[in-house]
């Protein structure tokens, strides 16, 4: 599997609408149903049940999940960013709370509130909020 393929899953993506918690393509999602989609469109069963969240930033239960998740099924990077990888973003708050799929060094995919799955630019204001660049298993080069 090559980073290009990361990047055509993600694609088939864009438009569903935002949904929290939910993980179906044209249906819904949130923006780890959206990796979880990915997930299953390129190695098919899910590796972990997720528990239920909140879709405010207040939720302390779950405070380093993603990031635990993150770190313990994807490989960490610690490179510039490139097309394929995870981004994971902290949104006012120490820890990692959003995620997307980065399509070339400076644009990503994400699900967004009130918007759903959009392409969007990592302007500097996301770029401030980079928290960390993971690989999909077994990723190469395009």
């Amino acid at each position: 599997m090559s980073r290009g393929d990361v990047v055509a899953a993600a694609r088939l993506w864009l438009g569903t609408p935002y949904r929290h918690q939910a993980a179906t393509l044209g249906a819904g999602c949130d923006c780890l149903g959206l990796l979880r989609g990915v997930w299953r469109t390129l190695y098919g069963e899910e590796p972990l049940t997720l528990p239920n969240y909140r879709a405010d930033l207040r939720d302390a239960r779950h405070a380093d999940e993603l990031w635990t998740a993150a770190e313990r099924l994807l490989g960490a990077t610690y490179s510039k960013p490139e097309a394929g990888q995870v981004v994971l973003f902290r949104l006012r708050t120490t820890l990692p709370k959003h995620c997307g799929i980065l399509v070339a060094p400076d644009r990503f995919i994400h699900a967004q509130e009130g918007l759903g799955v959009i392409e969007a630019n990592l302007t500097d204001g996301w770029r401030k909020r980079v928290f960390g660049l993971f690989e999909f298993p077994e990723t190469t080069r395009l």
